[in-house]
């Protein structure tokens, strides 16, 4: 069997892969991924999808398509003229693959791929892991023979009927402790502060800020991202070499964590820094760990902001807006960290929306077609 894989949440994607592999069925299953193979149209910057993609020996096919957005500038009106070129070229993938299943994972690229699949009579599936469905989940939605969620659909966006909540695919990884690339003190509390695949200017532009303070307190593993526009990898690369040797020793800027390192990463964090998207979130929940949650204010249907909340309202997070100060941003790290302990205490409250056996599910629909 011949599965397509597609969508702009490519974690779970990958996750499901992995799983597929070391769970083989009586037939041999193979996988052609089909994304971004750049961070955006406007460098060359390789994208964590591809790297990922490519590394596991899986065909990996480009795909250049636009999007609607809900702000008018230039780089937007040349992102919607692309949307029928993608549709033609979704269009010619779909022919030439010709795959026995279509599985997407949400956004914008999915829908082009999806409705050339849906065309020619081929069984698609969407997994949705936000709170809050995006317009092309919600289209693919109508024809998609199941629908995948992460957490319960709250806002009908979707049949009730084709739905199955199965929780998030989260990467085995994350649960596998292996050895860190680098070094930590010990008896030093270490924050992890992650933008997702891509990274987060506004927030590397906070610890940068308040780097030598924090640097007095913890130590900080800082995945930045590879986005050559604001070549933040490089300055704070530049920033940690001018530091005091022995805040050197404890700030280990990277532009992402290899997955076989994950595990211990997260094993050794007391406490995350990062964005709210619905795989941080998914992974936090699963490994009760307290956090401070920076939402990206441009997500789609405010997804990040609502799945902060929940974390927040569960007292297990804190919300800290981008655009506050640096100095509100160090007292909330602080904040964060004194209730650390109090905060792992209150997972219980959460623990419905952790499914350690989604893949497992989102395999057997799939392969039952």
């Amino acid at each position: 069997m011949k599965i397509l894989l597609t969508g702009g949440h490519p974690a779970p994607a990958l996750a499901f892969i992995d799983y597929v592999r070391n769970h083989p069925p009586a037939e041999t299953v193979s996988f052609i991924f089909v994304g971004r193979k750049f961070n955006n149209n406007r460098e060359q910057s390789e994208s964590y999808e591809y790297r990922e993609v490519t590394s596991r020996g899986i065909p990996f096919i480009h795909l250049t398509t636009g999007r609607l957005t809900r702000v008018f500038t230039p780089e937007a009106l040349r992102d919607t003229l692309r949307i029928p070129a993608g549709f033609l070229e979704a269009d010619g993938i779909v022919q030439t693959v010709k795959p026995d299943r279509v599985l997407v994972f949400g956004g914008y690229l999915a829908l082009p791929v999806a409705l050339a699949a849906y065309r020619r009579g081929i069984p698609v599936f969407i997994h949705e892991q936000t709170m809050a469905a995006g317009i092309a989940s919600r289209i693919i939605g109508r024809f998609a023979k199941r629908v995948f969620l992460s957490f319960p659909d709250h806002s009908h966006s979707f049949q009730k009927t084709k739905t199955i909540v199965t929780g998030n695919l989260l990467r085995h990884s994350i649960f596998t402790e292996k050895t860190l690339p680098f070094s930590l003190q010990e008896n030093v509390p270490v924050i992890y502060v992650t933008g997702g695949s891509l990274g987060s200017h506004s927030l590397n532009i906070l610890v940068e800020a308040t780097l030598e303070k924090l640097l007095k307190h913890f130590t900080i593993i800082h995945q930045i991202g590879n986005m050559h526009e604001f070549n933040d990898f490089n300055r704070l690369s530049r920033r940690h070499a001018q530091l005091p040797p022995e805040l050197q020793a404890r700030y280990f800027p990277v532009e992402h964590i290899p997955d076989e390192a994950i595990g211990a990463v997260y094993a050794r964090a007391m406490i995350l820094v990062g964005r709210s998207g619905a795989n941080t979130i998914s992974e936090l929940i699963a490994l009760r760990k307290p956090s401070l949650l920076v939402p990206l204010p441009w997500s789609a249907r405010d997804e990040q902001r609502i799945q902060a909340r929940m974390m927040e309202e569960a007292r297990v997070a804190m919300v800290f807006e981008q655009n506050g100060t640096p100095d509100e941003f160090f007292r909330a790290v602080m904040k964060v960290y004194s209730n650390a302990s109090a905060m792992v205490s209150r997972f219980d409250s959460l623990s419905g929306f952790f499914h350690p056996h989604a893949a497992g599910i989102v395999r057997d629909a799939v392969m039952e077609g």
